[in-house]
């Protein structure tokens, strides 16, 4: 049997993530992500092979991981619509100020311009907007919302967040998670199921 690996590769694309939010991966070395993993840049090297290997990781990570943030976010909500407003915030954890949604940003572009990076976006965007979009049916069957394109819907939801997060670094009124929600209910909320009050006989 091999030996064990004392720090999970998990916690080093963790690491990476970090170090990418906090000074974009332009700038992002081996040395950098070691210390914050808390390892020795040769074993990024033998785990990765290079940076571009361990940014790989992390998209690949990124492009796996949507059914099980998704899953994690379901737990935490019975209703599938707050479900659906929970994992659209997602995003404001790694953007929580301007120069994170910069940093981040610069990873995008790697994804646009980069076919192997951008094979990885691809699948990512497509998991993710199918899992919208299986919150919005729920949300239709379970009578929060009214009944509608549930594709059109994730796709607009998708594209407006992306546009608020970045009005948000830009205009940098408040904090980006509240911006971001009145935002998502300039959608959500026209389509809304509103309960009619029971009448006093």
């Amino acid at each position: 049997m091999g030996r064990q690996k004392l720090t999970p590769d998990a916690d080093v694309i963790a690491a990476t993530v970090r170090v990418v939010s906090r000074i974009g991966p332009g700038k992002l070395t081996l040395a950098e992500v070691a210390k914050e993993a808390g390892l020795a840049p040769a074993t990024l090297v033998q785990r990765f092979g290079s940076k571009r290997g361990l940014l790989l990781a992390v998209a690949r990570t990124g492009a796996n991981g949507a059914q099980e943030c998704f899953a994690r976010i379901r737990s935490k909500h019975k209703s599938p619509l707050m479900a659906l407003l929970a994992s659209l915030e997602e995003m404001t954890g790694l953007c929580e100020t301007p120069e994170m949604m910069a940093n981040n940003l610069a990873f995008l572009e790697i994804d646009l311009t980069d076919p192997e990076f951008h094979k990885l976006a691809l699948a990512g965007a497509r998991a993710t907007l199918a899992e919208y979009r299986a919150l919005l049916n729920e949300a239709v069957e379970a009578g929060e919302i009214l009944r509608c394109d549930t594709a059109r819907v994730a796709r607009a939801l998708s594209a407006m967040c992306g546009g608020s997060m970045l009005t948000w670094a830009i205009l940098r009124e408040g904090k980006a998670a509240r911006f971001l929600r009145q935002d998502i209910e300039m959608v959500i909320g026209p389509l809304r199921v509103r309960k009619r009050p029971h009448r006093i006989q």
